[in-house]
């Protein structure tokens, strides 16, 4: 019994080997690195992009299953100063590492590796403004674009960017994090550009969320409440968004409920 599972098990992973080829490669973005991991199919490409803090492997048990049903090209990446992404060596202005720059970063290698024409967007987080930047500049190119508890454009008062994020003031206390800060550090600047952004119209929005708390705590009860609010009216505002509700999930849904996010991803790809 030992024996045959085991070939069965190779016969899977040959199989995979065969029909996809990895790539976890370097691209050269203006001087500098970026990181992506690529898994080669054939279809319109889904680009998977994380959440605040978060780098490109916070969405490895998903894509395997997604490729599976899809054959399609997956792109995860790490955004600069994340994961194995470096940072431009010859800024020094802390306001020119913000999302504006990542998103240039992006197509520019996006556009190395041949992926500039038409994609699904995944996002999380924080990952759901890159998402809307990323739409807003190119909305011909998208054919999907799925939420999983992504930050709404809206969420973001100045009364709870004043309350609740602070500029981070020492770069030293982040180390080998320069991501994270730069991120902390332009978040109030991002939340009001986006602010003045709107969702296209033009293509299919899926809006995962989930009713828990998104940061934990009593004191975060107001916060909490505005983010579940958000993402309740999210639907109503724009025409062409799908709500869907993660049951018992925390806001993490990729990791709570894999299973929902596998198969909406598969549903859209299918139905673009």
């Amino acid at each position: 019994m030992k024996n045959f599972n085991f070939a069965i098990i190779l016969i899977f992973i040959l199989s995979f080997s065969m029909h996809s080829q990895r790539l976890d490669t370097l691209v050269n973005v203006g001087g500098y690195n970026m990181r992506f991991n690529i898994i080669k199919g054939i279809g319109t490409p889904i680009l998977f992009e994380a959440g605040a803090g978060n780098d490109s492997s916070v969405w490895k048990n998903i894509l395997y299953p997604i490729y599976k049903e899809t054959k399609t090209t997956l792109i995860t990446y790490d955004r600069s100063g994340f994961g194995k992404s470096e940072l431009n060596p010859n800024q020094t202005d802390d306001s020119k590492f913000g999302i504006i720059n990542g998103v240039n970063e992006l197509e520019v290698g996006l556009k190395k590796l041949g992926y500039d024409k038409e994609i699904i967007l995944v996002s999380h987080s924080y990952g759901g403004l890159y998402n809307l930047l990323y739409a807003s500049k190119h909305p011909n190119k998208i054919k999907y674009m799925i939420l999983i508890d992504a930050t709404i454009n809206s969420f973001w008062t100045d009364e709870l960017l004043s309350k609740h994020y602070s500029d981070p003031l020492q770069k030293r206390d982040y180390k080998k994090r320069m991501g994270l800060y730069y991120l902390e550090k332009n978040f109030k600047k991002t939340a009001k550009i986006m602010r003045t952004i709107n969702y296209p119209i033009n293509f299919p929005i899926i809006n995962i969320y989930a009713r828990a708390p998104v940061i934990k705590g009593s004191e975060h009860e107001n916060i909490n409440r505005r983010w579940n609010n958000t993402h309740e009216k999210f639907g109503n505002i724009i025409p062409n968004v799908k709500a869907i509700i993660a049951k018992g999930s925390g806001h993490f849904i990729s990791q709570d409920k894999p299973k929902l996010v596998i198969n909406t991803i598969v549903n859209a790809y299918t139905n673009r």
